[in-house]
């Protein structure tokens, strides 16, 4: 990304922090903001949510207001309490509270039933004894008008009596729904009638057996957010053509002055990445990732294990910024963002992937020296750290090379590299195994006055990292990629969107060998190993056999590919 380019990612005043000013300098709902994060409880939230997060939240707490938590628990079919604990935890871990604030739309379903009711006997709703499939033919289609239900003209007493027995469990599911009675000709298909009540025979995670009808989202999600004092309702794009049946309902609903006002962003998307909770679902049930927070799932706590922090989503969120267009954001934006906050976070420690054993064959067999080692040049308050370095060390595999191109400025036979923070040596000599062609072992003499530190002049052009055999931990390293090779799996014709499935999304490494200091690392503690990349302590990483996650490369080596 060119420096010209990072200088425009500047946040702005969104169009929808205009709305929220202005409305502050009119004095409407007697200056209060108050917004809410409705999620339904049937999936993990991934990094889209963290977009309508950091809004709903984030304005509430700029601007001094309240911001609700409101699981939209109306399809006990798709819910769990799993997925309500992970949502809490996900907000939390992002930066936001709601202190008292939580609320179920399930709270509200005797408000909501009481409403319906209210409906049926002023003529706004008729119970409809169609199947699901000849409602949805008769709607029409946009140009079209729909169709008339044959039940439209049903007597308010026998639709509030089929109602009552709806909700009683008399009828199967599918055999009777609820329907607003407003527009069958309007140009607006959300307006044609909608169905507002079905009957569900699942038992509600919170409410039991109490309800056999359940209200659909459209007819909830206004209604909850009236009965909270809900200012500024913002939702995505796909929730405009709704607007107008939310207004409708709000205007059936109101008994004051106060209503509440739908605002609509576009969605998060991003290139590589797919979106919807469906497919990700279907990718954890079919193994094609180990599960939720598989670190190539951009679900929150995918990325949270992977190593991504909240300030880095929060910027990242803050750079794309909230317009009224759809867009496809590049992904590399986002592992810009993590690159920025881990540089400047992130200690930097030794670690050697493809180790090949140097043994320095001029330096004491029996002698142990302390180098001492910068953690972050970026930050001089974290201090330095101790490295033991001994006679036997590893590099990287791929920084010795027997037949070396131009300008190739690693270790090759005759040549000098510094091993960082220690000496400069040089290969003098190498052991390959005539079988196979690969190098076993690397020998080389080093200059002890070319210590680190110790003022010496002598310069060359490679600076390797490198490990103390001797002292050296074996761990396992996971290199996670983008989980699909097409920059929008989504959008595709072929609607088998796993056949963009990257195949090399996850390379396991064993055998790895890194500085003992990090034996002791926490999980998702977060490092810079140098020259390599970001990484983060597993979940199941342990003191005996540390497991470590590559959150980003250095740079963008995608970039690369693709061009």
């Amino acid at each position: 990304m060119s420096e010209e380019k990072k200088d425009e990612l500047k946040p702005s005043v969104s169009f929808i922090e205009q709305f929220i000013i202005d409305d502050l300098k009119e004095g409407k709902n007697n200056g209060r903001i108050h917004t809410r994060f409705p999620p339904e409880p049937n999936g993990y939230l991934h990094i889209g949510h963290a977009k309508a997060i950091c809004l709903d939240f984030g304005m509430a707490e700029k601007y001094g207001g309240k911001c609700n938590l409101r699981f939209d628990d109306t399809n006990p079919v798709k819910e769990d309490v799993e997925y309500i604990d992970s949502i809490k935890e996900d907000i939390h871990w992002l930066g936001f509270g709601w202190d008292d604030r939580e609320f179920y739309a399930s709270d509200y379903f005797g408000k909501l039933f009481e409403f319906a009711i209210a409906l049926i006997k002023r003529g706004l709703a008729y119970v409809d004894d169609q199947p699901a499939d000849v409602i949805s033919l008769q709607k029409g289609t946009p140009s079209q008008p729909g169709t008339v239900s044959p039940f439209r003209g049903r007597s308010m007493a026998e639709s509030l009596d089929l109602f009552y027995r709806m909700n009683e469990g008399e009828f199967e599911e599918g055999s009777h729904v609820l329907r607003a009675k407003i527009d069958m000709a309007s140009p607006n298909m959300h307006m044609r009638d909608p169905i507002i009540y079905r009957i569900l025979k699942t038992p509600h995670h919170r409410t039991g057996d109490t309800w056999k009808v359940y209200p659909m989202y459209d007819f909830a999600h206004g209604q909850s957010d009236y009965f909270e004092g809900i200012t500024h309702s913002l939702c995505t794009l796909e929730f405009e053509v709704h607007r107008p049946l939310y207004d409708w309902l709000i205007d059936q609903l109101m008994t004051s002055d106060y209503r509440p006002r739908q605002i609509e962003f576009n969605r998060l998307n991003l290139t590589y990445t797919m979106m919807s909770k469906r497919k990700l679902l279907e990718l954890v049930q079919e193994k094609k990732v180990s599960g939720w927070d598989d670190p190539r799932m951009p679900t929150l706590c995918g990325l949270r294990r992977r190593g991504y922090t909240p300030e880095s989503i929060r910027r990242f969120i803050d750079l794309i910024g909230y317009t009224k267009v759809e867009a496809i954001n590049d992904v590399s934006l986002l592992e810009y963002a993590i690159r920025e906050d881990l540089n400047l976070k992130a200690p930097r420690v030794f670690g050697v992937l493809d180790p090949l054993k140097v043994v320095i064959t001029n330096y004491p067999a029996d002698k142990v020296e302390e180098m001492e080692i910068i953690n972050n040049p970026e930050d001089e308050s974290k201090g330095t750290r101790k490295v033991p370095f001994c006679n036997e060390v590893y590099i990287e595999r791929d920084d010795f090379m027997e037949n070396p191109p131009h300008k190739f400025f690693r270790l090759a036979p005759g040549t000098e590299v510094r091993l960082k923070g220690a000496y400069i040596v040089k290969c003098e000599s190498f052991l390959k195994n005539e079988s196979t062609g690969m190098i076993e072992e690397v020998y080389c003499t080093y200059d002890p006055a070319t210590r680190s530190g110790s003022g010496s002049e002598k310069k060359v052009k490679g600076t390797l990292h490198w490990v103390s055999a001797r002292h050296a931990i074996d761990a396992e390293v996971r290199l996670y990629d983008r989980l699909f090779d097409h920059e929008d799996p989504a959008g595709q014709k072929d609607d088998d969107y796993r056949s963009f499935l990257n195949p090399g999304s996850l390379k396991v490494l064993s055998g790895c060998k890194l500085e003992p200091s990090l034996k002791t690392a926490k999980k998702l503690e977060k490092f810079q190993f140098q020259r390599l990349g970001y990484f983060c302590v597993d979940y199941d990483s342990s003191e005996a056999y540390p497991v470590f996650n590559r959150t980003v490369s250095l740079k963008d080596t995608w970039a690369k590919v693709n061009k």
